[in-house]
C-alpha cells in the first residue's frame, strides 16, 4: 500500500472525525484504522500532523497558531480512547503548533530566507515522483535548513511544511519525499531494501560484464602473446627449414607418438627434461627430446639446438627428423626435438646401467672409434665448426649395430673462423671438463678432447670418471690411468673380465692415447684428427712410447 494512503488510515476506528471547532486543523485529511504496532503508529502521527500543518499553511498563510495545541490534543483524545497518543508517541504538547525563529507566517519566512525560499519555491512546485526531482527537492531543503540559526525541531521541520503547502500532497510520492526521510518505518525500511537490493544487482550486473571484458581482454592479450612468440621462434627457424628437410610436427601428432608422454616411455632424463621413445604413424621409431618450464626466454636454447644438429650430417651423430612447437591453454609452451631412436641407449648405459652383460673389447673399440670420428667432423667436418662442450658416457648413443652416435648439443657452440678460443661460461659435467675451461673458461675444441679422453678411459676400465673411495673421498678415473702409466702398468688400466679381448699391443695403444687426450696441458693433448688416425692405423705402441716418458716428465712437473 503507498505510503500516503497508509498516513491517512491511521487515527481512528470511526469513518471520519469531526474535532471541535477550536482546532484549526482540518483532521478529515486522515481516515481509517491505527497500526498494531506502537512504533509504526506514532510515525503515522507525526508524518500526518506534518500533512495537517502543510494543509493548514496553504489554506490561511500561516502556520498553526501555538494556542490551538490544547484544543487539538484535546479533541483528538476524545475520539481515541484506546491509548494515550502523547504518552504513548512521547509527543510533547506544542506538537501541533510550529516554533522557529518566531515565524509565524509564509511572509515571514520567505523574508527571512528570500534566496532559498525561492530557490525551493523552484524545485519542489511540482510532482515529485521521480528520484532525480525528490533529490532536488530535498537539496534544497537542506540547504535552506542550514541557514535557520535555530536548531530545534521545529526548525528542521518547518521547511518541509513549507515546502508541502505548495506541492501536490495527493501524490502518495511526493509526500514521501518530503516527509519520508526523517522517520524511519517499515514501510520506508522495505523501500530503501527494496532500493539496496536493486542496487546491489545492477552493481552485481556491472562487475559480471566487467569481468567478461576483463577475461577477455586478458584472453586476448595472451593469445596475440602466444602468436608473437610463434611466429619470432619461426622466424627463428626458416632459415633451418629452407636448408633442410626436417618435419614440423603439430602437438597432437607428438602426443599421439608417445602416447601422451606415458611414463613407461620414458627412456632418459635430464635438467632440461625428458626423452621419450615414441612411434611415428608410418611405424617408424624415434627419441623425443620434450623440454620443460618452457617459456619465451628459454625458446633460444632450443632454437639453437635445432640449428645445431639440423646444420651436420654424418653417420657418427645423433639424426634429427624434425621438431615440434606449440603454445596451448593447458600444457603451455611446447619444445619437442625429435630424433632417430637409438635402440642400444648409451655407453652410460651398457658400462654403468642396467645392462647384465659386459661389453666386449670389439665393441669398446668400434664405440671409441665412431665417437672420435663424429667428433672429429665437428671440430673440422663442420662449417663452421662446432665445439660440444659435454661430451661424456651418458651423450654417446648405441643403435641397434652398436655405432656410435654423439648425442645432445644443447650446450654446444659454432666456433667463428679465425679465432683460437673461446672465453665463456663453465657448462659441462664434473669428471668431463677440461682444467683450463673449468678453472679460466678458455673454451677450444682440446676441451672436447679432454672429455673423450675420459669417455676413453671409462670404456677401457669400467671405472666412472668421478667415484668415491673407501675413505670417502672423490677419485678421478684420469688420476687413477697416469699412475698406472706413470709406474710402466698400462695394461693395468682396462677392466678385468672384458669379453673378447683384443692384443695387448693395441690395449696399451688405448691407454696411452686416453691419457695424451687427458693432459692437463692444452697444447699437449692432440686434435681429434689426430686421434682418429692414431686408432684407426695399426701403429705400434714402440711408436707411442715417448708418451709415458712425457706424461712421467709432466706430472712430476
Amino acid at each position: 500500500m503507498p505510503l500516503f494512503q497508509i498516513l491517512v488510515t491511521i487515527f481512528l476506528t470511526l469513518p471520519a472525525l469531526s474535532l471541535s471547532d477550536s482546532c484549526p486543523l482540518n483532521f478529515h485529511l486522515v481516515r481509517s484504522r491505527p497500526s498494531s504496532d506502537s512504533k509504526t503508529r506514532c510515525h503515522y502521527i507525526l508524518q500526518s500532523l506534518r500533512i495537517l500543518q502543510s494543509d493548514y499553511l496553504h489554506r490561511t498563510g500561516s502556520f498553526p497558531p501555538s494556542n490551538a495545541s490544547f484544543s487539538c490534543w484535546t479533541a483528538l483524545q476524545d475520539h481515541t480512547h484506546q491509548y494515550d497518543i502523547r504518552s504513548s508517541c512521547n509527543l510533547p504538547s506544542s506538537s501541533f503548533s510550529l516554533s522557529c525563529n518566531n515565524i509565524t507566517n509564509q511572509s515571514q519566512f520567505e523574508d527571512l530566507l528570500p534566496l532559498s525560499a525561492k530557490q525551493v519555491w523552484n524545485t519542489c512546485n511540482h510532482s515529485l515522483n521521480s528520484l532525480s526531482s525528490c533529490a532536488l527537492c530535498t537539496k534544497a531543503l537542506s540547504n535552506l535548513d542550514s541557514h535557520l540559526t535555530d536548531n530545534t525541531t521545529d526548525c528542521k521541520t518547518i521547511a518541509s511544511i513549507y515546502a508541502a503547502s505548495f506541492s501536490d500532497l495527493q501524490d502518495p510520492r511526493t509526500a514521501d519525499c518530503l516527509f519520508n526521510s526523517d522517520f524511519p518505518s517499515s514501510v520506508s525500511t522495505g523501500k530503501r531494501r527494496n532500493i539496496l537490493i536493486a542496487a546491489f544487482c545492477t552493481l552485481a550486473f556491472f562487475l559480471l560484464v566487467f569481468g567478461v571484458f576483463w577475461a577477455y581482454f586478458r584472453l586476448k592479450q595472451k593469445n596475440k602473446a602466444i602468436c608473437k612468440t610463434e611466429m619470432g621462434l619461426s622466424s627463428g627457424l626458416d632459415s633451418v627449414n629452407q636448408t633442410t628437410t626436417l618435419i614440423r610436427f603439430t602437438f597432437d601428432e607428438i602426443k599421439k607418438a608417445t602416447r601422451n608422454f606415458a611414463g613407461d616411455n620414458i627412456i632418459g632424463k635430464g635438467a632440461y627434461g625428458n626423452v621419450y621413445r615414441g612411434m611415428l604413424v608410418d611405424g617408424t621409431q624415434v627419441a623425443l627430446k620434450r623440454f620443460k618450464n618452457c617459456s619465451v626466454a628459454g625458446d633460444p636454447s632450443f632454437t639453437h639446438e635445432v640449428e645445431v644438429i639440423a646444420s651436420v650430417r654424418h653417420v657418427n651423430l645423433v639424426g634429427l627428423r624434425g621438431y615440434c612447437t606449440a603454445t596451448t591453454n593447458l600444457e603451455g609452451h611446447q619444445r619437442i626435438i625429435v630424433t632417430d631412436l637409438m635402440e642400444n641407449g648409451s655407453v652410460y648405459d651398457h658400462l654403468f646401467g642396467s645392462a647384465k652383460q659386459k661389453l666386449s673389447w670389439p665393441i669398446r673399440l668400434k664405440i671409441a672409434l665412431g665417437t672420435a670420428r663424429g667428433l672429429a667432423y665437428l671440430h673440422y667436418g663442420a662449417q663452421p665448426s662446432i665445439i660440444h662442450r659435454d661430451i661424456k658416457a651418458s651423450n654417446i648413443l648405441l643403435d641397434h649395430k652398436f655405432e656410435a652416435k654423439v648425442a645432445d648439443f644443447g650446450l654446444a657452440k659454432f666456433k667463428p673462423e679465425g679465432i683460437t678460443h673461446m672465453s665463456t661460461r663453465v657448462a659441462g659435467t664434473m669428471g668431463y671438463v677440461a682444467p683450463e675451461y673449468a678453472l679460466y673458461g678458455q673454451l677450444t675444441e682440446r676441451s672436447d678432447v679432454f672429455s673423450f679422453g675420459v669417455v676413453l678411459l671409462e670404456l677401457l676400465s669400467g671405472k666412472r670418471a668421478l667415484e668415491i673411495d673407501t675413505d670417502g673421498q672423490p677419485s678421478a678415473v684420469t688420476d687413477f690411468a697416469w699412475s698406472m702409466v706413470r709406474n710402466g702398468r698400462a695394461l693395468d688400466v682396462i677392466e678385468d673380465g672384458m669379453p673378447e679381448l683384443g692384443p695387448i699391443e693395441i690395449l696399451e695403444k688405448y691407454v696411452l692415447v686416453a691419457i695424451l687426450c687427458c693432459h692437463p696441458q692444452l697444447h699437449a693433448r692432440p686434435t681429434m684428427d689426430q686421434v682418429v688416425k692414431m686408432l684407426e692405423t695399426e701403429e705400434s705402441v714402440s711408436s707411442l712410447s715417448c708418451v709415458a716418458g712425457k706424461i712421467d716428465t709432466e706430472k712430476s712437473v
